[in-house]
């Protein structure tokens, strides 16, 4: 496992002195094993390929994180002054979204893609950029949040927003949708100010609507070709972003139907592939493509129908650990509960039409997140017992 910055190394160490001297953070990880222990699963199964398909070392550098996060989720149980890391969320949002601003209108880049990653990077860029907002969103929504840190929310959901549409990336912005909406509920029935939701549901709708439709017609026109190319996918057709997901889901398909209960191994979709386009049974125009674009065939591919329910299982129980604090009244622990959903829900959606967990920064986000809101949701629940 490699420490690729200072301050994750530090957390990790305070991570590890946490879960040894402080029996509180112990008892809090106890709370939140289902989802820790999901997480193993995840790794164990990763190493089991390795080992079975005789893979590269490096093929585990990044199920390895796993490790990393898990220690890191234990600073999550020590007296945090949560208004700063609210802040500094917000803060990280402001900045990535200037960053599409900078990058469209001062570098002329097409399609933003934010600090690092090149023209590739600009679909999970988006995701990574619109998890923020949510967050910020949610922060803004709070009713213990001060007037000029809701301001700041606010700003920071504004430019992410703008930011995530001028990287014109149509699969997190259509998943963005329905979870938008669920917080829009979940704020509205917890708090019964059903005009200050809907009011606030409008402004943002009627912005992105308006963006897309007057300055960035670009993205509309990226929408309605979806269909277009569905329709006219065929062998001798495949160029495009739509054909060619559809013909890598064709060959990722093949590759599991051939191999269904052990797949061909971790990041050996683009080998497949190569060999696939050598042979003449693929197009060549995904010869380029490592990777399916779709985070459960490529879970089919690397490993069959056990890797396939090991990613489910690694969606689904910190989603229902979430769920069930959802109503809690402790409105810290519902607030927790909210963000995690959300977290799980971008990424769930999101993975039908991309890889999520195939690159160290949205994987990072999503085990940081959801191992960290766990195991605060576990303290908490410690302190203060449902009754």
């Amino acid at each position: 496992m490699r420490l690729k910055t200072a301050p994750m190394a530090v957390a990790f160490l305070i991570g590890i002195a946490a879960l040894i001297t402080r029996r509180e953070t112990r008892l809090a990880w106890r709370v939140a094993w289902p989802v820790a222990a999901v997480c193993l699963l995840r790794l164990l199964y990763d190493i089991g390929n390795f080992l079975g398909h005789r893979l590269a070392w490096s093929t585990l550098d990044l199920p390895a994180q796993t490790l990393l996060f898990l220690a890191i989720a234990a600073a999550f149980t020590l007296p945090l002054k949560q208004r700063v890391i609210a802040i500094g969320f917000s803060l990280t949002t402001v900045l990535l979204g200037a960053t599409c601003l900078f990058q469209r209108y001062v570098q002329g880049v097409d399609r933003p893609y934010g600090l690092n990653g090149g023209d590739w990077a600009a679909v999970e860029f988006a995701m990574y950029l619109l998890v923020l907002v949510l967050l910020s969103m949610l922060q803004a929504l709070r009713p213990g949040t001060s007037r000029p840190d809701r301001w700041l929310h606010a700003m920071a959901v504004a430019i992410g927003l703008y930011g995530a549409v001028l990287t014109q990336s149509r699969g997190p912005l259509l998943a963005f949708a329905p979870i938008y909406l669920g917080l829009m509920l979940w704020y509205g029935l917890r708090s019964r100010h059903w005009r200050r939701m809907l009011t606030l549901f409008a402004i943002t709708v009627a912005g992105m609507l308006a963006v897309t439709a007057t300055l960035h017609r670009e993205m509309v026109d990226r929408l309605a070709d979806v269909p277009a190319e569905m329709a006219s996918y065929s062998a001798d057709d495949t160029t495009g972003a739509v054909r060619e997901r559809m013909e890598m889901w064709h060959m990722a398909w093949q590759a599991f139907t051939e191999h269904p209960l052990a797949g061909i191994g971790l990041d050996q979709f683009g080998v497949y592939v190569r060999e696939q386009v050598a042979l003449g049974n693929a197009s060549p125009a995904i010869a380029k493509y490592v990777h399916p674009h779709s985070e459960y065939f490529e879970s089919m591919v690397a490993g069959g129908l056990p890797a396939l329910l090991v990613l489910l299982l690694f969606l689904a129980v910190p989603l229902g650990f979430f769920a069930r604090q959802l109503k809690h009244a402790d409105e810290s622990v519902a607030a927790a509960a909210a963000a995690g959903l959300m977290v799980i829900g971008m990424y769930a959606l999101c993975g039908f039409s991309d890889n999520v967990f195939y690159r160290a920064m949205p994987q990072s986000l999503y085990l940081f997140l959801v191992l960290g809101l766990a195991v605060s949701i576990g303290q908490q629940l410690r302190n203060a017992p449902i009754r």
